[in-house]
């Protein structure tokens, strides 16, 4: 088994806007199955006893990446951040931060806060062994025949080493970040550290092609995770302070209570939009119905079957005049299709969704110095 196909972490901290609800924790399934591969692959190496302690070490391997996620979950804790959940993947584990800290500070404690639990783990087994982490105890890490626990304390030390590499956003790269953001305004603090990033998922990229194809994968969600929080950094910046109707979807076609899916499908064919909202007589929304959940209702009704039947309802709802990155994180949590934007009076005045919020963050990107409009009419 390979080192650097257990251990990497390669994006520990995770600004999902996540929901304020109950911690949990989950191993993803490819996990689950990286445990059968180790295994399997143990057991044709050495039998039944290979495959047990295989599978043992790299169960104790990840209760270890565990309690580093807890690190940064009881780090963010200290500062009111939450942590709804945190998944076991075969390369390491994410802590799905309700947000990520403001003050660069804060984030610099939170980030070392995971290696720093490795950081005990390895001394506390060196301690409990009498042993030494010289280059050589390293070099054991890949030997079977070595002690369980003398593995499982260099594994810690090179958790530590790995995740401290300066590569955005693991936590090296957020401690970087952290720190030149005392010195430098939060955006461009964000665009040297994902560079940095970058460059390293490069080398990984590179090195992985003559040592081990992990380190390619680790590669590759280095520079994917460095790129989005980059671009969604300076996209939060470029829409700091505008409403929502800055951009929403306005107009929108909509379908009255009264309206059948034959009637749906209507607006489908001749506009551009997904996402339709129900609507009484006085302009105050009912519910929505979305491209997908037409053709099902299709497939299971008739032209004939009532919007009011198939419709989403309890849909979240923002005000025109709210801020925007408000909206666009409720929008996150909620997971749902759109947010109904209704004016003063609640009536419907326009929608926000994921491929127009989307849309913004590509002109964004196309043209960093672009400044979204607080646009004041709905024409």
């Amino acid at each position: 088994m390979s080192v650097a196909s257990s251990l990497g972490d390669p994006h520990a901290l995770v600004d999902p806007d996540c929901p304020h609800r109950r911690y949990r924790g989950a191993c993803h399934v490819t996990f689950l199955l990286f445990l059968v591969w180790i295994g399997g692959a143990q057991w044709r190496l050495g039998g039944q006893e290979a495959a047990f302690e295989g599978v043992l070490f790299i169960v104790l391997l990840f209760a270890c990446v565990l309690a580093h996620e807890f690190g940064h979950i009881l780090a963010a804790k200290r500062y009111g951040i939450q942590t709804p959940e945190v998944t076991l993947w075969p390369i390491g584990g994410v802590a799905s931060l309700k947000r990520i800290p403001d003050n660069p500070r804060e984030e610099l404690v939170v980030a070392v806060a995971g290696p720093a639990v490795n950081v005990v783990i390895a001394g506390l087994i060196i301690l409990f062994l009498g042993m030494s982490l010289d280059t050589a105890a390293m070099t054991e890490l890949e030997n079977p025949r070595a002690g369980l626990m003398a593995r499982l304390a260099a594994a810690n030390v090179f958790l530590v080493v790995f995740n401290l590499i300066p590569a955005f956003p693991m936590d090296g790269g957020r401690v970087l970040r952290a720190l030149l953001a005392m010195r430098m305004n939060h955006v461009e603090a964000t665009r040297i550290a994902a560079r940095i990033g970058q460059g390293a998922a490069f080398l990984f990229a590179l090195v992985g092609l003559f040592l081990n194809p992990m380190l390619i994968v680790i590669g590759l969600f280095i520079y994917l995770s460095a790129t989005a929080e980059s671009q969604h950094v300076a996209f939060k910046n470029a829409t700091l302070g505008l409403p929502v109707r800055a951009g929403m979807v306005s107009p929108v076609e909509v379908l009255a209570t009264a309206s059948t899916l034959d009637d749906a499908v209507d607006l489908l064919l001749r506009t551009s939009q997904k996402e339709f909202p129900v609507v009484d007589g006085s302009g105050f929304p009912r519910g929505l119905l979305t491209r997908d959940g037409l053709i099902v209702a299709l497939r299971q009704g008739g032209p004939a079957t009532p919007v009011l039947e198939v419709m989403t309802r309890d849909l979240p709802t923002v005000l025109d005049w709210q801020p925007f990155d408000a909206a666009d994180a409720l929008l996150n949590q909620s997971k749902a299709p759109a947010l109904l934007v209704l004016d003063a009076r609640q009536r419907l005045v326009g929608l926000l969704t994921p491929e127009n919020i989307g849309e913004m963050m590509m002109v964004r990107s196309a043209r960093p110095d672009w400044r979204f409009r607080n646009r004041q009419s709905y024409a």
